[in-house]
């Protein structure tokens, strides 16, 4: 008999690795300057009311709350400006036009991050999330790369945003100067 708790019967499951590509996007956001400065703003006013680092696999000086952004209205600029190029992502590269199809992107999930000397983010990924960004506010010259699937390494530029999908593996090797970023999952939803 099922239960609410593992509704499907017991069934062998089994792994076929594919040798896949995955697209990593990026662009520069200098033309928006009130956003990234808002942005940065956000996450001191997080952490003003928020102080402690949320626990996660990010080992670093500060993360806010994943969903900061109902904290501050201020990420919300940032959050609508890249999702717009996220739409576009999907739409020109991933063949995918959401309003075609009576879907948009929403943002579930918006924090931010301040590393310092040795900080770091463990091996992870966002599934179910479709889509991440991730927008570098700071990036000193010795700063870390971000790391995909263990060999792909994108070196942070400030006003620098990268788009990926949420099932791509990353991490953030030891850190040796300042970066800040903030990071946002989208995810699609019907849109009637």
């Amino acid at each position: 008999m099922n239960t609410i708790a593992d509704p499907i019967p017991a069934v062998e499951l089994h792994q076929l690795d594919v040798p896949a590509k995955l697209p990593v996007f990026w662009c520069s956001l200098n033309h928006f300057p009130e956003e990234l400065r808002l942005a940065r703003e956000a996450i001191d006013d997080v952490r003003a009311v928020h102080p402690d680092s949320t626990p996660s696999n990010v080992q670093a000086v500060y993360m806010s709350p994943w969903k900061s952004h109902l904290i501050s209205p201020k990420f919300n600029p940032m959050i609508d400006t890249v999702g717009a190029i996220a739409k576009r992502v999907s739409r020109e590269f991933l063949r995918a036009d959401l309003p075609a199809l009576n879907m948009d992107l929403k943002a579930t999930d918006c924090w931010g991050v301040i590393y310092e000397h040795s900080d770091q983010t463990l091996l992870h990924h966002h599934f179910p999330s479709d889509l991440v960004a991730v927008v570098y506010l700071e990036a000193n010259e010795n700063c870390a790369p971000i790391v995909f699937a263990n060999s792909i390494m994108v070196k942070p530029v400030p006003g620098t945003l990268v788009i990926f999908p949420g099932i791509l593996e990353h991490h953030v090797p030891e850190n040796f100067d300042k970066r800040v970023i903030v990071a946002i999952n989208y995810q699609k939803f019907p849109s009637f």
